[in-house]
C-alpha cells in the first residue's frame, strides 16, 4: 500500500469509537426486535429521514412526509428535480447488500444511478475543475480533473489494504472524498452514502441508521469540519464531529429499539408504537392543528409545523407543567415521535416541538 490518508487518532477520537462499540454491543436485542412490525417501520422511517437529511444538505426541500409518499408511489407536488433526486437515492439505498463499498468500479456504478437524469457525466469522473462555494465564498477549490482517477484509486487501495477500524474508515474516506470532489456534481451525496456503506460492514444497524438527519441539523459544524481537516491537512476534526454524529443517531436509535422489544416481550407487535392515552392526545392535536396550517398554505405544509410547549399545554387544556412534561412530552420524545428543534439546547427558551414521520404514521393509523 503506497498511499495513506493523513490522520492521527486522539484520546476523544478512541473514546468515541469505544463508546460506539459499546453502544453497537448493547443493540444485541435488535435481532429480535426486527422480528416486529414497529422496528421494520421504524427502519423505514430512519431510511426516509437519512435520504431526507442528506438531500436537504444539498438544497433539496423535500419533507419526509414527501420522500415517503415517492417510496410508496404516491404522486407528490414538488419541482421535478427534487423528486427525482429523491427517487434516484431512494433506488440507491435499495442496493446497498449488493455494493462493494472497496471497489472503484461499484462507486461509479452507484453515482450513475444517483444522479441518472440529472447530469449528462452521470457514473463518470469530472474533466474539469471544480470548487465548494457556500455564501457566495468559495471555502475549498478541489484538485485539477487530471488527477481524480489516480487519487480515487489510491483512496480505494487504501480502503482496501488498510486495517485501520472501520468506524475511522469511512470517516476519512468520507472527508477525503470530499476534498477529491470527483465528480461534477452529486459529491455530498455519494460522500454520504459511502460511509454510510463502509459503515455497514462493520454493523448491519447502519444501513438504516439516520446519521444524515442528524448532520443537516448540523450543517455548520459539518462545513467547519472539514475546513480545519484541511487547513491540518488532517482529517482529525472531521472524524471527531463524523463520530459523534454517529453515537447522537445510536442513542436515538436505542430508546426506540428498547420500546419496540418491550412491546414484543408483552406480546403485542403493532405496526405502529403503542402509545398511552396522554400521548395520543398529545399526537393528536399537533397533528389537527397542523393539518390546519397545512390547508393555509399548501399541501404537506403541515409535517414542519413545531409548536411551543406553552402552546401545546393550552391546546390540550392543561395548566400544570410538570404533569404535562412527564406524562405527554417526555414520553412522545423517549419513543421518536416527536422531537425538538433545538435538540442540542433542550432548555432554550426558543425551544419547540413537532411530529417525527413515526409520530404521523402512529397517529394516522390509531384514527
Amino acid at each position: 500500500m503506497s498511499y495513506a490518508p493523513p490522520f492521527t487518532l486522539n484520546n476523544e477520537i478512541l473514546l468515541l469509537v469505544a463508546a460506539i462499540s459499546e453502544q453497537l454491543g448493547q443493540l444485541s436485542v435488535e435481532q429480535k426486535a426486527q422480528q416486529s412490525q414497529s422496528a421494520l417501520l421504524l427502519r423505514k422511517v430512519n431510511k426516509v429521514r437519512s435520504i431526507q437529511g442528506s438531500l436537504a444538505i444539498e438544497g433539496n426541500n423535500l419533507s419526509e412526509d414527501q420522500i415517503t409518499a415517492i417510496l410508496d408511489g404516491k404522486r407528490v407536488i414538488a419541482p421535478m428535480r427534487e423528486v427525482q433526486e429523491a427517487s434516484n437515492a431512494l433506488a440507491v439505498y435499495e442496493t446497498l447488500d449488493t455494493l462493494q463499498y472497496n471497489k472503484e468500479f461499484a462507486l461509479l456504478s452507484a453515482h450513475k444511478a444517483l444522479m441518472l437524469g440529472l447530469i449528462d457525466s452521470a457514473g463518470q469522473y469530472r474533466h474539469s475543475g471544480v470548487g465548494v462555494i457556500k455564501n457566495s465564498k468559495v471555502i475549498h477549490m478541489a484538485p485539477p480533473a487530471d488527477l481524480v482517477p489516480r487519487l480515487m484509486n489510491d483512496l480505494f487501495a487504501w480502503l482496501e489494504e488498510a486495517d485501520d477500524h472501520l468506524l475511522i474508515k469511512s470517516c476519512v474516506f468520507h472527508y477525503e472524498f470530499e476534498f477529491i470532489h470527483p465528480f461534477a456534481d452529486g459529491n455530498g451525496r455519494m460522500g454520504r452514502l459511502w460511509k454510510t456503506l463502509i459503515l455497514k460492514q462493520h454493523h448491519p444497524v447502519f444501513a438504516y441508521l439516520p446519521v444524515e438527519s442528524l448532520m443537516s441539523k448540523h450543517q455548520e459544524e459539518y462545513y467547519q469540519a472539514i475546513g480545519q481537516s484541511t487547513k491540518a491537512s488532517n482529517s482529525a476534526p472531521f472524524i471527531i464531529f463524523m463520530l459523534s454524529m454517529i453515537k447522537k443517531s445510536l442513542t436515538e436509535l436505542q430508546t426506540n429499539q428498547l420500546f419496540n422489544l418491550e412491546n414484543d416481550l408483552q406480546g403485542s407487535p403493532q405496526e405502529s408504537p403503542q402509545v398511552t392515552p396522554q400521548v395520543e392526545q398529545l399526537l393528536k392535536v399537533m397533528r389537527l392543528v397542523g393539518e390546519k396550517v397545512g390547508e393555509k398554505e399548501s399541501e404537506n405544509s403541515f409535517s414542519s409545523k413545531a409548536f411551543k410547549r406553552e402552546q401545546l399545554q393550552t391546546l390540550l387544556g392543561l395548566s400544570d407543567k410538570k404533569s404535562f412534561n412527564l406524562r405527554y412530552l417526555k414520553p412522545a420524545l423517549a419513543q421518536g415521535l416527536v422531537e425538538m428543534t433545538l435538540p442540542d439546547k433542550p432548555t432554550s427558551k426558543l425551544q419547540q416541538y413537532k411530529l417525527t414521520a413515526l409520530g404521523k404514521s402512529t397517529y394516522s393509523v390509531q384514527e
